[in-house]
């Protein structure tokens, strides 16, 4: 049977790093690199010229850099891109411009971390090439006011594949006295406490990367490590965080359906979990769980999702009791902590 490869653009203003990507990805069957470029107006030119599947963008480069590219692209040419970068939170300002994935550069001089990064890296294109990147362009809704202000209720959420704007929207919606909230995204740890601080400044809300001990609290959200699970216990009428090590499930680490069944057997019916958008089938088991103990739970549907991978399974297995659109999400959940 044939199948299509993935068409590649790798844009970059280092020849010795396209290179290397470029040999790196191609070593995989199913990529094709159709062409290099070493800035925005070259990247321009070879889009038109050879019409990529996926395109690979660093987002420090001379004459535009990769954010404003990114942002002038996309209404163009709906191109799912992946940013190359160090560790740096322009990468959040390329994923607000549209932006699908991203993979941080590693140290080269390291054999085992380049390895591991070539192989992420064609993880992430093959993803990309089934993402949809203007899926959930950010919507102008104002703040949904919690009605329930005294309930006991946690809300967990669980995310991959352009899951950090999902989340981002979602979260801006909500108001100050929201309950507490638990989010595993799946992110390279020297993300996620970037992420949380972003988040923490762009919200009504504190938010921070999750650690041990922390408690569940009203205005409170905690964001699982980027290297490790999450899971909630119980302590008298409270809900306390345990962040630990551990192998990958359903491979990844941390795992939402950790979390998920965590929440199931810990809070019951009075969690409201949500599924959001990502590749693969994390989190549908345990939000079935979930469902099972008495929570409402909650799917991104397809049209706004950038990949709907984790929401179609969880849906087609019954976890889902509410599927909405991301935009709806938020007074979803609002509207079912009005619920006895």
């Amino acid at each position: 049977m044939n199948i299509s490869r993935i068409r590649v653009l790798i844009v970059d203003d280092s020849m010795l790093f396209r290179e290397l990507l470029a040999r790196g990805i191609s070593t995989d069957p199913r990529i094709e690199v159709v062409a290099k470029a070493v800035d925005a107006f070259d990247a321009r030119d070879m889009i038109i010229k050879y019409n990529p599947d996926v395109m690979t963008c660093d987002v420090r480069m001379p004459r535009m850099d990769g954010v404003e590219f990114i942002r002038r692209l996309l209404p163009q040419y709906h191109l799912p891109v992946i940013v190359v970068s160090s560790a740096s939170e322009t990468v959040f300002d390329a994923l607000d411009a549209g932006a699908v994935e991203f993979v941080s550069k590693p140290d080269f001089d390291s054999k085992t971390e380049t390895e591991k990064f070539i192989k992420d890296l064609i993880f992430k294109i093959k993803i990309a090439a089934t993402a949809k990147p203007n899926a959930h362009r950010r919507a102008a809704a104002g703040v949904v006011e919690n009605k329930a202000p005294n309930t006991e209720k946690i809300i967990a959420i669980g995310a991959s594949t352009g899951g950090t704007e999902a989340i981002y929207s979602i979260l801006k919606s909500f108001p100050k006295n929201a309950p507490g909230v638990v989010i595993v995204q799946h992110i390279p740890p020297e993300f996620s406490k970037l992420f949380s601080e972003r988040l923490d400044r762009q919200t009504n809300l504190c938010v921070k990367e999750a650690e041990t001990g922390d408690f569940i609290e009203s205005g409170k959200v905690l964001l699982a490590p980027g290297d490790r699970h999450m899971r909630i216990q119980k302590l008298g009428n409270r809900y306390r965080v345990e962040c630990f090590r551990g192998n990958k499930v359903n491979g990844h680490c941390p795992s939402v359906d950790v979390l998920f069944e965590s929440v199931a057997k810990a809070a019951g019916k009075q969690a409201v979990g949500v599924i959001l958008t990502g590749m693969g089938n994390d989190g549908a088991r345990g939000l079935y769980a979930m469902r099972r103990m008495g929570a409402l739970t909650i799917g991104q549907n397809e049209k706004s999702s950038v990949v709907y991978g984790m929401p179609r399974t969880a849906y087609n297995i019954g976890a889902v009791a509410k599927q909405v659109s991301l935009e709806a999400i938020p007074a979803t959940i609002m509207a079912a902590l009005r619920q006895p």
